[in-house]
């Protein structure tokens, strides 16, 4: 497991998934506001999208993740 955050758009990505192809994820379901997650095509979770991670996330993961 991976976890990446993108200061330019606040928003954090955690991989399950080891690697994700271009286009492997096919299916999307917003949890709320700010989670989101990425399934590919046998339903299998690839990875999920936090937005807003700033507000969100713990400070010092998101300094750990720069």
């Amino acid at each position: 497991m991976k976890f990446e955050y993108d200061k330019t758009v606040d928003a954090g990505y955690i991989y399950v998934a080891d690697d994700i192809a271009e286009g492997e994820a096919v299916k999307t379901i917003q949890l709320n506001d700010n989670i989101i997650l990425d399934f590919d095509k046998n339903g299998k979770l690839l990875g999920i999208e936090i937005l807003d991670a700033s507000k969100v996330l713990n400070k010092n993961v998101l300094l750990q993740s720069e």
